[in-house]
């Protein structure tokens, strides 16, 4: 090979190695270097949309208590109000204060609507965590890897956002976007170099797209920064264990990557809050079921 493509290999090498030690949700096994000895761990996160009508305060009780490790805070998509509230009446160290009070982690901050700039600080100050939003619009299939590369470019400033930060970046695929099918995946952790940029992985896009979940997730690697446990069905039957997708080869999927965040279950769609725990509580317990598959000999 020539010299291009050696140095090109080189960084790529010295990105996934920083992207090895510094993910969010990394293990101590895995930051003492015990990782390929010791067993991956699922561990289920949920996104605070799911209670909306709630006050952030509710919604933190109502998640930790159905025993989910982690929350995923939402900007004001479908006029969620958790992550403008957080901003403008918590500050970061009363989210600390909050999550603390439950015992749960912070996981990520979801800004389709207003963008990681407007956040990082926040996100920072809170702890860090992942920041996810969206790519952009979709290109002919001959056009694709010089747009990917585009846009990867135009998202350096946030990048160093994070990495001011202490924070990554993921973005998520998409129906019509540019980051949807699996050859677009393939572009972007090829020609993606940054430890603090990744993807947030929706399967609900991916089987509208009859395409493959669990090649998806080894094509994104070590470059998977956030899962949505998401199904392309109606209603309730988005969520893990409500709707009919075996979700057993996904878990099994991201055992074999050693995914480093946490297993989301989510849906759109607002039944009411008792409903929702409900369901929220048969996804956890299904989950938890097909991990426990994945760990049998």
């Amino acid at each position: 090979m020539d010299y291009p493509m050696n140095r090109r290999s080189i960084l790529k090498l010295l990105g996934a190695a920083a992207a090895y030690r510094m993910t969010p949700a990394l293990s101590a096994a895995e930051a003492t270097g015990s990782a390929s000895a010791s067993p991956w761990r699922m561990r289920l996160s949920t996104s605070s949309i799911q209670f909306s009508q709630l006050p952030i305060e509710k919604a933190c009780e109502r998640i930790a208590g159905l025993g989910f490790e982690a929350i995923d805070i939402w900007s004001a998509h479908e006029g969620c109000p958790h992550l403008d509230d957080v901003a403008s009446r918590l500050g970061p160290q009363g989210l600390r204060t909050l999550l603390e009070k439950h015992k749960l982690k912070l996981f990520a901050f979801s800004v389709y609507a207003g963008g990681y700039a407007r956040y990082a600080q926040l996100l920072g100050e809170s702890g860090g965590g992942v920041a996810i939003q969206g790519s952009a619009g979709a290109c002919k299939p001959e056009e694709l890897t010089a747009r990917m590369r585009q846009f990867i470019d135009e998202l350096k400033p946030l990048v160093e956002l994070a990495e001011k930060h202490n924070s990554f970046l993921a973005i998520e695929n998409h129906g019509d976007a540019l980051l949807n099918s699996l050859d677009s995946f393939k572009a972007f952790v090829e020609i993606n170099t940054s430890p603090r940029l990744g993807i947030a992985l929706a399967p609900y896009h991916i089987q509208a797209a009859n395409a493959s979940v669990e090649e998806a997730i080894r094509i994104c690697g070590r470059q998977l920064f956030f899962f949505y446990a998401w199904q392309h069905q109606p209603d309730l039957k988005q969520l893990p264990g409500v709707g009919p997708t075996d979700m057993t080869p996904w878990i099994r999927a991201m055992a074999e990557v050693r995914y480093r965040g946490c297993v989301n279950p989510f849906m759109h769609g607002h039944p009411g809050e008792d409903v929702m725990a409900a369901n929220l509580a048969t996804s956890r317990d299904y989950l938890r079921s097909c991990y426990a598959k994945t760990q049998e000999p």
